[in-house]
């Protein structure tokens, strides 16, 4: 980060009626070495799905595509209650597939940051897609109406369909003046 930076963050709050105290807080980790490629992030990502009222398993997909040649180094996965498994596969410009990431049983609960032991190489062409599915109905005990059609929305109650990923471009060098 230069001097003078900004950090931004959204923080998704749910009120439940009684007064409350943010505990969030940021952790920064220091280069030992000048630094030559920025971390970015990227998302597969879908805001026009509708899940059905009382649907068990509605799917909904997205993808990502690699306008470059890229270093994969962490998939997180995102949905609200209904969310009920997330599945990234690259699709290589030869036609190849490998699953990056099964999350078989999804918990809001439990939103977990995968980082890969060494980071994934994807060339220029390569596409990310994720398909998650959804439980609508009534066999979830955490589904607050399983009468209504859900959307994408912010709050707890709606719904949303995110494959974030942190990423690297493999040519980028970073000059001196650049960092």
């Amino acid at each position: 980060m230069k001097a003078g930076s900004s950090l931004v963050f959204q923080m998704h709050y749910t009120p439940n009626g009684k007064a409350g105290t943010d505990r969030s807080y940021v952790g920064l980790y220091f280069a030992k070495e000048p630094v030559t490629r920025q971390a970015l992030t990227g998302t597969a990502i879908n805001a026009g799905f509708v899940i059905p009222a009382g649907a068990g398993s509605h799917e909904v997909r997205s993808n990502w595509t690699a306008a470059e040649d890229v270093r994969l180094v962490d998939l997180m996965p995102h949905m609200h209650v209904r969310g009920k498994d997330f599945l990234y596969t690259a699709v290589f410009p030869d036609g190849r597939r490998q699953v990056l990431l099964n999350v078989p049983k999804y918990d809001f609960n439990w939103q977990l940051l995968y980082r890969f032991g060494e980071p994934v190489r994807l060339p220029k062409g390569t596409r990310i897609e994720c398909v998650a599915h959804f439980d609508n109905s009534t066999a979830n005990k955490f589904n607050p109406d399983a009468t209504k059609d859900v959307r994408w929305g912010d709050q707890t109650w709606e719904e949303m369909m995110i494959g974030w990923f942190d990423y690297v471009v493999e040519a980028e060098k970073l000059s001196a003046q650049n960092r």
